[in-house]
């Protein structure tokens, strides 16, 4: 099956609150004939069009291939929420890759964020960046992490942004009987994250990059130069950058063994007025909560709650996302079981072993980037200023990302997803437990 219309039309944006709001850019045409290029990005999303962006501003001739439209996967259907660091936490990383590594991965993760703060704050991107993150404990026992976890940043990477909440005043924060306390971090954040790629686009194609929409890439040829195949084009590339993340498919094997592309959901409901949103969640803040599959929701900026849950581990999308992400929601917020949900819709991402992203060179000349896991806001759109660099010869950060190591799934790309089926299921019978 296909994951680009497995469960969407070609061509059209699914119908999601984000699509239905944005001030659309005229579709681009598609790729035909004989193109040359410095670089071939393939996949038009956070990571394609960050990598676009930064090197057309070093004047790189580029060219974007896109198999559907602009910001059509994940990153123009998320939660929209920017998260400081990376995927694990600190004391997870350290554990991991030692300590040096983990603050180097620190200080990546937060200048993603600031970047993505200063792409909102240019007139081509039509999305504020709002500030806050509560991440909330769903288990008493989990508070004490909190605890120990808030001073650990403070104290080791004097980060006094992220501050510990109690359980009454989280309750205060986040009107739910389902949270036992947790943090909140001021230096995370949140936006619309449809504009902000709509955003990166035009900055792409202002700094000189050619975008083509409805362009799937039918094969690589690699080499030097390397020569990238869609059904009316054949691009001629010194490097390809793949920023597809979750509908990768099995275009590279080897990355496929690595990245398992899963299902995620959101809901929104009918606008409510400032002071109903003010007793739901206070000062705008956005919300993730600990479980293993985890609620997270926001607010938009006409009042609406976007309410994301639920995964799925095969190619369809379940028939009633509405039901299936209304469970959730009124877990978490039993005062609004009878809230009109007015839009639905789900995406692909792409998930590693370790949750971490996964970056490698091919060939010498292909750079891939992905499976984020949930962090692709931030994450991915600094993967793109990464690829920039390393193609222009300054490789430093690549090169701590891609020393992260990302395991196989069991199985391979054949046998990965019921074998990760069954490891979902004991999670989510933990999480109830």
């Amino acid at each position: 099956m296909d994951l680009l219309t497995v469960n969407d039309q070609q061509g059209a944006y699914p119908p999601s609150y984000y699509a239905d709001a944005a001030e659309h850019l005229d579709r681009f045409p598609a790729a035909a004939g004989d193109l040359d290029c410095d670089v071939c990005v393939v996949g038009a999303g956070f990571t394609g069009l960050s990598t676009a962006y930064h090197l057309a501003q070093r004047g790189y001739d580029v060219v974007v291939l896109e198999a559907q439209r602009v910001g059509f996967g994940a990153s123009g259907r998320n939660g929209g929420q920017v998260g400081t660091g990376q995927r694990r936490d600190q004391e997870d990383l350290e554990a991991m890759v030692g300590d040096t590594r983990a603050r180097a991965l620190w200080d990546i993760g937060c200048q993603a964020v600031n970047l993505v703060r200063d792409l909102c704050a240019k007139e081509e991107v039509r999305t504020d960046f709002h500030p806050g993150i509560v991440h909330t404990v769903h288990r008493k026992r989990d508070y004490a992490h909190s605890e120990t976890y808030v001073a650990h940043m403070q104290d080791k990477y004097g980060y006094d942004k992220i501050r510990l909440l109690p359980p009454q005043e989280c309750r205060t924060i986040v009107n739910s009987p389902a949270y036992h306390g947790g943090t909140l971090d001021l230096g995370s954040g949140h936006v619309n994250p449809l504009e902000l790629v709509l955003g990166l686009a035009r900055l792409a194609v202002k700094a000189g990059a050619r975008i083509f929409e409805g362009s799937k890439v039918e094969g690589i040829d690699e080499g030097e130069p390397a020569f990238v195949r869609t059904k009316d084009a054949k691009v001629k590339a010194r490097y390809v950058v793949l920023g597809c993340n979750g509908y990768l498919g099995t275009m590279q094997k080897h990355v496929a063994e690595r990245v398992m592309p899963i299902n995620n959901f959101i809901v929104s409901t009918k606008p409510m007025s400032p002071d109903a949103q003010e007793k739901v969640i206070q000062n705008n803040y956005a919300v993730a909560d600990s479980k293993f599959v985890v609620n997270y929701f926001r607010f938009s900026e006409d009042h609406r709650l976007l309410f994301g849950g639920t995964e799925t581990y095969g190619y369809k999308f379940p028939s009633d996302i509405a039901g299936a992400v209304r469970k959730p929601l009124v877990e978490v917020f039993p005062q609004l079981k009878d809230v009109e949900i007015d839009h639905a819709w789900g995406g692909t991402l792409g998930i590693t072993m370790n949750r971490m992203p996964h970056y490698e060179r091919i060939g010498g000349n292909i750079l891939t980037m992905s499976g984020f896991s949930g962090l692709g806001v931030a994450m991915g759109t600094m993967s793109g200023q990464i690829a920039a660099e390393a193609i222009a010869g300054q490789a430093e950060r690549f090169d701590v990302m891609a020393s992260v190591p990302t395991l196989s799934f069991p199985g391979g790309p054949a046998l990965r997803s019921p074998l990760l089926v069954l490891a979902m299921l004991w999670y989510s019978l933990r999480d109830r437990m």
